[in-house]
């Protein structure tokens, strides 16, 4: 029997939950996926108590996942999360252990019919993940930036020269040798070594023109986000007809107390853009300090140049030949029909590893993903 209309509105809405979770930094593996959608298929789906503890119970791994799983949930379903007393151990164990159910019954009688209510709840979200941030009203960019509170971006890796214990690896010579001397001269355990990965640097570079600024707020907290999830090895600068460094702003916890002092850091928002003259400050300042160096950039940009495109093409290369990768982020790439065409786009684009959208969540969400695996 085919699933019914309300029961594929309640998986869709707990797949796009899961999804929110895990951006949040909580894993919401698969099997933990299919456990909620049991303990649900039992339980009150219009009731928002029943589904906060329902996903409570079976999506969280540790106490460290509590406070993100509360936040996300927020968020997700555009209301506070529910405050009330926890359940009896006898309501917590019926339903962390539901027993499985068919997907023909999921809903269970008439909350089958009602389910869609709660797709309604949070419908709005999943919209706005899809959404050009430069067409959202008021509201909805207010409900936008506590989704972009939620996300936790992965830094890419890179291979430490450094080598530590480990339990597999190659042999350790020394500390095997000292081993058995400890043991009366008989080798019994061979010592292993391996160098453990370290975060690379990302370093964003923000365009904050006027042709720009329909985006600035949502890259500028897409760089808090990065900068609160790794703020030892992610630096931020805002580019248009000068270089501002605005990393220390950004490690403010709050995000609108960091985008207000970045933008009091700023002095030409919403001003010209000399892509070109400002990238090569970048490089003679930072570049040669090794900011620059091995590290993926990030360059969030339409492409509009003032300035001579000879100038970016050439810092670009040389932007290029220092950088492990170059990620080029512009927001009109998401539109349908959208060229590169021009100067400053064309310049650019020989010396850019990665050229992505740059418009709504969902894009920032797989811009997450490609400096992750850059």
């Amino acid at each position: 029997m085919a699933p019914s209309a309300g029961t594929r509105d309640v998986v869709d809405v707990v797949l796009g939950f899961a999804r929110t979770l895990r951006h949040a930094g909580v894993g919401a593996s698969p099997d933990r996926v299919e456990a909620m959608l049991q303990a649900v298929g039992h339980l009150d789906v219009l009731d928002a108590t029943d589904v906060y503890w329902a996903g409570r119970l079976t999506l969280c791994a540790s106490p460290d996942d509590l406070d993100r799983y509360d936040a996300a949930f927020a968020a997700y379903f555009a209301g506070e999360a529910p405050r009330k007393p926890p359940r009896s151990a006898q309501q917590e164990q019926r339903m962390a252990e539901s027993a499985p159910i068919s997907a023909s019954d999921a809903g269970g009688g008439e909350d089958t019919e009602e389910a869609p209510d709660l797709k309604a709840a949070a419908s709005e979200d999943e919209v706005l993940r899809t959404r050009d941030v430069s067409e959202l009203s008021i509201a909805e960019r207010d409900q936008l930036r506590r989704l972009f509170a939620l996300l936790v971006p992965a830094a890419p890796m890179r291979p430490s020269r450094r080598r530590r214990p480990d339990l597999h690896g190659q042999v350790h010579p020394g500390r095997t040798v000292r081993r058995a001397l400890r043991d009366g001269g008989e080798i019994t355990r061979l010592q292993h070594r391996r160098a453990r990965p370290r975060p690379r640097r990302v370093v964003l570079l923000v365009d904050v023109s006027g042709s720009m600024s329909p985006y600035a707020d949502a890259l500028l907290r897409f760089a808090h986000a990065a900068v609160r999830a790794r703020p030892a090895s992610t630096e931020v600068f805002t580019i248009g007809t000068r270089l501002t460094r605005v990393t220390r702003e950004m490690r403010l916890r709050d995000p609108d107390k960091a985008l207000a002092a970045s933008g009091h850091a700023i002095p030409d928002w919403s001003g010209g853009t000399r892509i070109g003259e400002v990238l090569k400050a970048f490089l003679d300042r930072w570049g040669q300090r090794g900011t620059a160096r091995g590290a993926v950039v990030v360059l969030c940009s339409d492409g509009w140049e003032r300035g001579g495109t000879e100038l970016l093409a050439e810092q670009m290369r040389r932007l290029h030949r220092l950088a492990h990768s170059v990620v080029w982020v512009n927001p009109h790439k998401g539109r349908v029909g959208y060229e590169p065409l021009t100067g400053g786009m064309q310049a650019a684009l020989p010396a850019v590893d990665h050229f992505v959208a740059g418009h709504s969540l969902a894009a920032f969400e797989e811009l997450a993903g490609v400096i992750e695996n850059a």
